[in-house]
């Protein structure tokens, strides 16, 4: 009997550590190929996300990589949290650290292309990868990234809805990168109507079982309706 419950024990010890081990891998990989996808998006030339049209626009102003921008731009935003008392989870602090630099590495192999066939292509698997990336990350559970924290934060405490939040925001931040350069274009339109359907497919695609009883919560939890934002 004794034997029996530490075998038991056991198994559900390494099913915990299995279930932590396999977010923990979609969340950096969701990380890294959000990084890589949003890469391909700028070399297509055809637009950008709402929110790196304004990180295109401060790196072509500063002289600084578009992935360093967006790691400040996301540490600066995240700042925003102290006053609305949002809480940082790993996903968050991750968000900021890995997207920008796995960004800056895609740049840096992937060269500039010419040609339509070929920029319609990039842009294509830019957005499709983007919205699995999407799903790997927030399926993962491990806490919103800044800028949809940002977004969830003023519904909480202004009282409106996430989905006039976020478009108001994202107008402004497109808005403001397109006058200092940043590059709007039908990838822009295209993104901004698909990613929201591509997402909600990968989501169920990469949903994580539950968590067997009594494994350990990283920061865990997913505002409703939030689209990772880099």
């Amino acid at each position: 009997m004794e034997q029996a419950t530490t075998t038991t024990t056991g198994g559900h010890v390494l099913s915990r550590q299995g279930h932590l081990a396999r977010r923990l891998t979609q969340l950096y990989g969701g990380l890294v190929l959000y990084g890589a996808s949003s890469a391909l998006l700028v070399r297509s030339g055809l637009g950008l996300e709402p929110w790196n049209v304004l990180h295109q626009g401060l790196a072509e102003r500063t002289g600084l990589s578009m992935g360093v921008v967006l790691t400040i731009v996301g540490a600066a935003v995240l700042l925003l949290w102290i006053p609305l008392r949002q809480r940082p989870g790993l996903g968050t602090v991750s968000n900021v650290l890995v997207i920008g630099a796995a960004m800056d590495a895609t740049l840096a192999v992937v060269p500039d292309v010419h040609g339509p066939m070929v920029r319609i292509g990039l842009m294509v698997a830019g957005i499709v990868l983007n919205g699995a990336a999407t799903g790997l990350y927030i399926a993962a559970r491990f806490g919103p990234g800044p800028r949809d924290g940002l977004m969830t934060g003023l519904n909480r405490r202004t009282g409106l809805s996430v989905r006039l939040v976020r478009t108001a925001i994202e107008i402004a931040v497109v808005a403001t990168g397109f006058a200092l350069g940043g590059t709007v274009g039908v990838g822009t339109l295209l993104y901004a109507v698909s990613i929201g359907p591509l997402a909600q497919l990968f989501l169920r695609a990469f949903a994580v079982p539950t968590a067997p009883v009594g494994s350990p919560v990283v920061a865990a939890g997913q505002p409703r309706g939030a689209i990772l934002r880099p």
